[in-house]
Parts: structure tokens; sequence; C-alpha cells
């Protein structure tokens, strides 16, 4: 059965997430932007054996930690989509331009494209490429709780910003509703910040749709 867990990290109060498998009690940590030792402590105080990083995107709050814990704990990098290797070829540039500390450097261990999946133990997640934010933004959809982690794509009333190098404001909005919005009105999400919504939420209520 799938499980998550959002523990908000750095000044940014990016929405790191913990999923897991209660069979296998094998865990992922999505965007691990920074604050490495809570999440270690977070992983640790449930049990669980942390298997794999993945990323939605490359900007310095969501992976700012991913190059650290990867080294460190031997694992794999999955994503983004190969759109966002000037981010983070870019991450030490941006660790100083924002006063994080020192992003290392990494290279994923594969890279994602629209309709791959993902898997931690028994529970499999459909990945969606939603440029727009960045170039290589994506999507990850677990199907059996109906739950999104949509990173920056998409917020409780509002959507990404496309101001940033190799962003997209018309391919944003196209990829929120073409690739997110049809999943279903009940889809529950996970944004990079603030608190989740559905998706029906946004459709009806969201000034940027």
């Amino acid at each position: 059965m799938f499980h998550r867990l959002t523990l908000p990290v750095t000044q940014f109060e990016q929405n790191c997430s913990l999923v897991w498998c209660s069979d296998t009690k094998e865990a992922a940590l999505i965007d691990p932007g920074g604050d490495a030792g809570t999440l270690l402590e977070a992983v640790e105080a449930r049990g669980l054996t942390l298997k794999a990083l993945w990323l939605t995107h490359a900007h310095i709050d969501h992976a700012g930690a991913t190059g650290h814990l990867a080294n460190t704990l031997s694992l794999p990098i999955i994503g983004p989509h190969q759109g966002d290797k000037f981010w983070i070829d870019a991450l030490p540039q941006q660790s100083q331009m924002f006063g994080f500390p020192l992003a290392e450097d990494f290279t994923p261990t594969q890279w994602l494209n629209d309709g791959d999946t993902v898997q931690i133990g028994h529970c499999k997640l459909d990945v969606l490429h939603c440029p727009g934010h960045t170039p290589g933004h994506v999507v990850f959809f677990e199907p059996t709780t109906r739950h999104a982690f949509v990173g920056d794509v998409l917020f409780a009333g509002s959507i990404g910003r496309t101001d940033f190098p190799g962003g997209n404001h018309a391919d944003l909005i196209k990829a929120i509703k073409t690739k997110l919005l049809p999943l279903g009105d009940d889809v529950t999400f996970t944004p990079g910040h603030g608190p989740e919504s559905t998706f029906g939420e946004e459709r009806i209520g969201n000034p940027y749709l």
C-alpha cells in the first residue's frame, strides 16, 4: 500500500515528499531540496529503507540536497526530463544566488519521459512530462490513491512561475489542461509549496486557469 508524508525543507518551504510501500518498507524522496538530516530522520523514524531520489525539476529548492544524499548513500537519482540538464549544471550557481549550501554535482541515473513509470516496492507511479515552469519538469501520479506530486506546475490558487530561463507560460497552461486536469476532479495533489488541493477545486476556482 502506498503512503506519503510531506516534509517542508529550506527557507523556501519546499514540499519534499517521503513516499513508501508499506509492504516492503522501501521508500523514495521526491524533490529533496535541502535539510538532508531532517529527511533522513523521517525515513529512520518510520523504519524505512531509502531506495531512490525522484526529481520533478532541478531548481535549487527542489534538488539542492540530491547530490549529497546520492553520493553519501549510493542512491539512484530518477528524473527529471533531460530538458532540465542546464538547471542541474547550474546548481552550484543557484546555491550561491539564493544563499543555499553548495549543491554537490550529480548526473541523474535515469532521465524521465512522458509515459514512463517509477516504482518503489509494489507501488508504481506514472510520469507526465509537464514543461512550462522548467523545460524538463515532470509530475508523478499514483493511481491507486489518486494523488499527484506536481512540483511547481500547479498550486492551490496559483500556477508555477514562467519567468525563469526556459520557462514558457503557454506550455505550462497546456500541460495543466491536457495532462493534469483530465486525470479527474477527485485527484488530490501535493504542490511544490503551500497546501494540498484537488484538480477539481483548481479547475473551478483557480484564477490563472
